[in-house]
């Protein structure tokens, strides 16, 4: 559990100006994650909420200070002196515990968003923050800051009895408290004393339509935490996993479920945009789209895991939204989609917007969309082939759908592309990309064998076959003695960590082996792996970003595909101390060891519980 000084507040209510020698902003890492399937909120170690989209993820913000201090918004709600800070999840849940530790008591806030079905309940997205003294006595203050469209909308702010109503021209929120609320200019406020076993409750609710303000009652906000904590513990308990890693990993299958879209199945990159990969850089982006690849990769990991619904979920948004559906291919799947489908995700700056600790552009929406990406071919068959492997056989359809996608791959798996790191410095022949349209021909063949299903055998192995030797005669370097990051050079790149994991080639062949040598001179510091050099490969952007952590992952099941169990599992342990307090990754790490990009990372997740799976069996 992280260990932080909580933010004590000036005189004169509205202030939000840190306590003299605290930041402005709470660092990426100390930051929980609550959420309902729809949405998410981060909830920084001091109690604050400073990133929430209602009703959505990749709606606007209501609070995102995390982006501006000042014009992002957000939820204070903290002990009103000085105290310390702790932070955890209430065990096997999502739901999230921020305690208070002063000189005359100890309070905790237990936030969390209640898991409803369809129907209005649903439609309210209700955040409830339930506050609690559990020794001796403790002032709390809450302040309550929305700030509508990512700041740049206005709202009014009236009172209906005890409850305080936010309104802005496409969205009204509704507050309610078991304690007084007051309102000042556009925020609400309260103070108030709880001694010991004493609570209040604050409730957040979306309203509009048919969905009327009504204020949570101490009874109910007790009823539903614990039916939010029924519904964690239920889910988590389908976890086939019992190896030496079963927090981490454990960890990771809940955040993997809070990253998915309830209503389509669809499972986002991140809940965040424009969290730098580096203090000031420029390289701000938006990750609350359904990337092919990374929703493909988290399938696998939570099927090993033994959760089959959430394949089963993902594989109707995919039959639904990316198939060809008419077993046709005309043209290159989209890499992304946004969480209902829509494949318009124009990108663009918000300028009033001072970014993370002034780490400018903060954007929205994502250009890379209209890339060209192959390899995202390879991870969607991958994971129909494992689902129709672990979960239920696939139907008739999507097995045409299928078939067109691959023949689609025979006839252009050739041509140059942005490649899996989206790189905006013009297509190459990428050998990852290759690698994974050898996987996606590869499993769709086995996918045939194995059921007896039609297909043009003939032309796919000839495919299949001509992308190995492709790959193998212009992706391997004999001056570098290690295969590279695109045709005929010399840059090594840590995407060709997948070769062995997609059984492209065996874990212990001497060329593996010396590739793997020249990624670990070249490419690791300590365990943690950068995807390459950009001042080898160029990639169209300017600075420098921090070691990417789905590669430190990838190079600990290499190790361990490898036979190097000691390294391996030393690799595995030093990543582990590199999560936050809560268990949580963001996509990169910096050369401090703090954590960079948006948080929390989908691929990290996903990847953490293949290394540790992998290695676990591996020890025996």
């Amino acid at each position: 559990m992280a260990e932080t000084p909580s933010r004590a507040p000036g005189p004169g209510l509205p202030g939000r100006a840190p306590h003299p020698g605290l930041p402005r902003y709470v660092p990426i890492a100390d930051h929980g994650l609550i959420g309902d399937l729809r949405s998410v909120a981060l909830v920084g170690s001091n109690g604050t909420i400073d990133w929430y989209c209602c009703p959505s993820f990749d709606d606007p913000s209501v609070f995102a200070a995390v982006l501006d201090a000042e014009r992002g918004g957000c939820f204070d709600l903290a002990a009103a002196e000085t105290a310390r800070t702790k932070q955890f999840y209430f065990p096997d849940t999502n739901v999230l515990i921020t305690r208070f530790f002063a000189e005359d008591g100890v309070g905790e806030v237990q936030d969390f968003m209640p898991v409803t079905g369809e129907g209005g309940e649903a439609e309210r997205h209700r955040l409830i923050r339930r506050v609690l003294c559990v020794r001796g006595t403790m002032p709390f203050r809450a302040r309550v800051a929305p700030r509508f469209n990512y700041g740049a909308d206005p709202h009014t702010v009236r009172t209906e009895g005890r409850v305080v109503l936010f309104e802005s021209p496409q969205r009204a929120l509704s507050l309610t408290a078991t304690v007084p609320l007051e309102t000042q200019g556009p925020d609400a406020f309260a103070e108030f004393k709880l001694t010991e076993g004493e609570s209040a409750v604050f409730a957040l609710d979306q309203v509009g339509g048919d969905v009327a303000p009504r204020r949570c009652a101490a009874t109910e906000a007790e009823e539903q935490f614990a039916a939010t904590v029924a519904y964690w513990r239920r889910w988590l308990a389908q976890s086939r996993y019992r190896g030496r890693w079963r927090e981490m990993v454990h960890r990771s299958a809940l955040t993997l479920k809070l990253l998915t879209y309830a209503p389509t199945g669809a499972i986002v990159a991140a809940p965040t945009t424009s969290l730098p990969e580096r203090l000031g850089g420029e390289r701000n982006w938006d990750y609350r789209y359904v990337w092919v690849r990374d929703a493909a990769f988290a399938v696998y990991a939570l099927l090993r895991l033994g959760f089959s619904g959430e394949a089963a979920a993902f594989m109707r948004f995919v039959t639904r939204h990316i198939s060809p559906g008419d077993g046709k291919a005309t043209g290159p799947l989209q890499i992304m989609y946004g969480i209902d489908g829509r494949t318009d995700l124009p990108e663009r700056e918000l300028p009033h917007l001072e970014g993370h600790q002034g780490s400018a552009p903060v954007r929205i929406g994502n250009a890379a969309a209209g890339q060209l990406q192959l390899d995202i071919y390879g991870a969607l068959i991958d994971s129909i082939y494992l689902y129709d492997r672990w979960a239920e056989p696939i139907s008739s359809g999507q097995w045409d759908d299928v078939c067109a996608l691959v023949d689609w791959v025979c006839e252009n798996w050739d041509q140059p592309d942005e490649g899996v790191w989206e790189t905006r410095g013009g297509r190459k022949n990428f050998l990852y990309s290759r690698l994974m349209c050898w996987v996606a021909v590869e499993r769709a063949i086995r996918l045939a064998n194995h059921r007896g299903l039609p297909a043009d055998l003939l032309r796919w192995q000839r495919t299949r076959d001509g992308i190995y030797r492709r790959i193998m005669d212009h992706g391997w370097s004999a001056e570098r003695q290690a295969f590279v990051q695109y045709e005929d050079a010399d840059v090594l790149d840590a995407a060709v960590l997948m070769m062995p994991l997609a059984k492209f080639i065996a874990p212990t062949d001497p060329k593996w082996l010396s590739t793997l040598d020249a990624l670990t001179e070249d490419l690791v510091s300590d365990s943690l792996v950068y995807r390459y050099d950009p001042g080898a490969s160029p990639d169209g952007l300017s600075g420098e970003e921090g070691t990417f952590s789905i590669c430190s992952f990838w190079y600990v099941e290499a190790l361990t595909r490898a036979g190097r169990l000691d390294e391996a599992r030393l690799a595995f342990e030093k990543m582990l101390t590199y999560a936050n307090h809560l268990g949580l990754f963001a996509e990169e790490i910096g050369r401090t060891g703090e954590q960079q990009g948006n948080f929390p990372q989908a691929f990290t997740h996903l990847s953490l519980i293949s290394a540790a799976y992998n290695l676990d069996r591996a020890l025996g």
